[in-house]
């Protein structure tokens, strides 16, 4: 299993609408292949700051699966435009540390 992380740092002035979006965006990304699970996290010390977790079975149903995808343009266009910067995405896998 892959675990997909990105800092999102939402603009100020669309920070309201941000979480409303988020949860129309999330029927998406559930919906693809290879889809496993998603947290949301809201920062405690910065304002305007989200951690996205995204759990997929292999790196390439997030990085071919779902960006290569027409869900993703949904995606995009519903999320995108709240970042500021644009998100680093990076991926982790699990490791194993004993039986």
């Amino acid at each position: 299993m892959i675990l997909e992380t990105a800092i999102l740092h939402v603009k100020p002035a669309l920070d309201p609408s941000f979480v409303e979006s988020f949860k129309e965006a999330s029927a998406i990304i559930a919906s693809m292949r290879g889809y496993v699970r998603h947290e949301l996290r809201r920062c405690v010390e910065r304002e305007h700051q989200y951690l996205l977790l995204v759990w997929w079975e292999t790196l390439e149903d997030h990085t071919i699966g779902f960006r290569l995808s027409a869900e993703y343009e949904e995606w995009r266009e519903l999320l995108h435009h709240y970042y500021e910067p644009f998100p680093v995405v990076e991926h982790y896998e699990a490791i194993r540390l004993g039986d």
